[in-house]
């Protein structure tokens, strides 16, 4: 593409310009994991190969946020053609309602513990791209997760902050429950924090990455592994046994995708992820004309459309298994002119209305052929249940936590289902053809960090980096919306006159992490990669 951004604009408080490249590139979170990643392409691996190195090691040098026990979603462009990967696990077929209101829960799904454990999705996610994508084997692409695991690595400020808030919330909640003493002995020093600069080793969780290569993912699906989490469960009273295991497979789907503005289609993954979300608000905004990147005009109107995007996702989205209507009904222009013409001059209560018939790592990669993929995983909430699989290092996901006990929700607790899903890869084309990867980690201000950045960069012309790095907002509830340090002050009056209701937190951890990668027209590869944190882009 030719691009329309000014390369050397930078209007938001950021040390960072955009990162340049030819032959590959690597975007996390974690400098030990893009240089995982970028390892495996100057060993002639592809984009895939890089992302699966690159996603294995963040399960190693990033424990707090996702672990071989998450679940993984994935957009691949692969020879100029899109193809996308859903690897989140299902609920064990053993579990009900009832039974987890018998053990005292009566309102909500317990968060900690191996009630909210679901099959995860992970390793198969590896398996299943190597095979189909891959230049190298499995076995290959695993080695540096395995190295590090091994011989240990330092943790970084942002790790190290993850490391402590979770062993002070753990030593409060269940310091002295049995079910935990794993997640203890693997991930503290003697039941004390790691600190930053700490060198931590995961010699477990370096076996179990062996097990994964050296079987290519039987071991975990059907093996050892498999009997390991259903003997613990069975001994401590959880629900997932081997038969939930081994029946996991992936769902390969058509990414779906909304025509924004000046030839731009924002893609993402149908549900039970809430890619969605994203596309039915940029479905409503692209019937505005925005002049000004964080005017009132602007914010409003951004404001508006995520809240009628949540309201409808939550009444409608959960399994595609389960649904009542068929989610495209959500991406068509008369939807998105509807729903526009909700947004009125003043905040609102989001209501949903039915559509017209007719703790998260993520990670982007790119090599010199124009193959590129974006790829997340998950425990969910930090490490997870708490639950770590004795003698593997696995840290179980408790994604669980998400159904509702509600019978009548359409996310309710069933046997065997897919929960309504926070993490989302994305992806920007134009006029057909491959822009690059992009994406926001942080629950359920992916979507709304989604439709940040495509805007940033679509409507405003930023940069990658300035589109990552300009300043957000999340909306939390009814009209109550957080904004970051950055916003103009007199911005933030006329919306709060308007009736919204902000709040400015004293820190910027709770507005996601992100990344992105764009392919010029003659192949270069330029980055960007989120200043708010432990990010680093590796490229060569």
């Amino acid at each position: 593409m030719n691009y329309d951004f000014d390369i050397m604009y930078q209007p938001f408080p950021s040390n960072r310009y955009c990162v340049t490249a030819k032959n590959g590139m690597v975007s996390t979170g974690n400098a030990i994991a893009s240089q995982a990643g970028l390892e495996i392409l100057k060993k002639g691996g592809n984009a895939v190969d890089a992302a699966i190195a690159t996603a294995a090691c963040l399960t190693v040098v990033e424990p707090s946020c996702n672990g071989i026990g998450s679940d993984a979603f994935a957009i691949v462009w692969m020879k100029d053609k899109m193809y996308g990967l859903n690897s989140s696990g299902r609920s064990p077929e053993s579990i009900s309602i009832e039974k987890v209101k018998a053990q005292g829960n009566e309102e909500k799904m317990p968060v900690y513990g191996w009630t909210p454990v679901t099959v995860p999705g992970a390793p198969k996610a590896w398996v299943e791209l190597s095979k189909r994508f891959g230049k190298l084997s499995l076995k290959e692409t695993l080695e540096p997760a395995i190295r590090y695991a091994t011989e240990g690595f330092p943790l970084s400020p942002m790790i190290a902050s993850g490391f402590e808030k979770a062993t002070e919330k753990f030593k409060k909640a269940f310091g002295d429950k049995k079910e935990f003493s794993e997640w203890f002995r693997v991930f503290t020093k003697n039941g004390e924090s790691y600190s930053f600069g700490d060198i931590v080793k995961l010699p477990d969780h370096a076996r179990t990455l062996k097990l994964i290569a050296e079987t290519e993912g039987k071991a975990f699906y059907e093996g050892e592994i498999a009997e390991a989490i259903d003997a613990q469960s069975k001994r401590d009273g959880g629900y997932i046994t081997k038969e939930d295991l081994k029946k996991h497979e992936v769902i390969w789907s058509e990414p779906i995708g909304v025509e924004y503005k000046d030839g731009y289609k924002v893609w993402e993954l149908p549900p039970n992820g809430q890619g969605i979300v994203a596309l039915m608000a940029l479905n409503m905004l692209r019937n505005f004309e925005f002049k000004e990147q964080g005017s009132s005009e602007t914010l409003h109107k951004q404001f508006e459309a995520i809240k009628l995007a949540f309201a409808d996702a939550k009444r409608y989205v959960t399994d595609p298994d389960e649904m009542e209507l068929d989610f495209h009904r959500f991406l068509t222009p008369e939807y998105g002119k509807s729903r526009a013409e909700d947004i009125g001059e003043r905040a609102a209560e989001p209501e949903f209305k039915e559509p017209p018939k007719s703790g998260t790592v993520y990670l982007c990669t790119a090599d010199k052929d124009g193959n590129m993929v974006s790829f997340i995983q998950s425990n969910y909430m930090g490490f997870g249940s708490g639950i770590v699989v004795e003698g593997y290092g696995v840290a179980l996901q408790n994604r669980g936590a998400d159904f509702s006990l509600d019978p009548e929700n359409v996310n309710c607790l069933k046997p065997a289902k897919r929960t309504y899903h926070t993490i989302i890869p994305g992806f920007l084309t134009r006029n057909g053809k491959a822009v690059g990867p992009f994406g926001v980690m942080g629950g359920y201000m992916q979507p709304q960090g989604h439709v940040q950045v495509a805007m940033n960069f679509i409507d405003f012309h930023l940069n990658p980096q300035m589109a990552l790095d300009a300043p957000r907002w999340q909306w939390m509830k009814g009209k109550e919306f957080t904004m970051e340090k950055g916003f103009n002050g007199a911005v933030i009056e006329k919306l709060t006159r308007l009736g919204h209701e902000i709040k400015i937190p004293p820190e910027s951890t709770g507005f996601g992490r992100g990344q992105m990668i764009v392919r010029l027209d003659n192949g270069v590869l330029v980055g960007g990669c989120e200043s708010r944190t432990d990010s680093n882009i590796a490229c060569w």
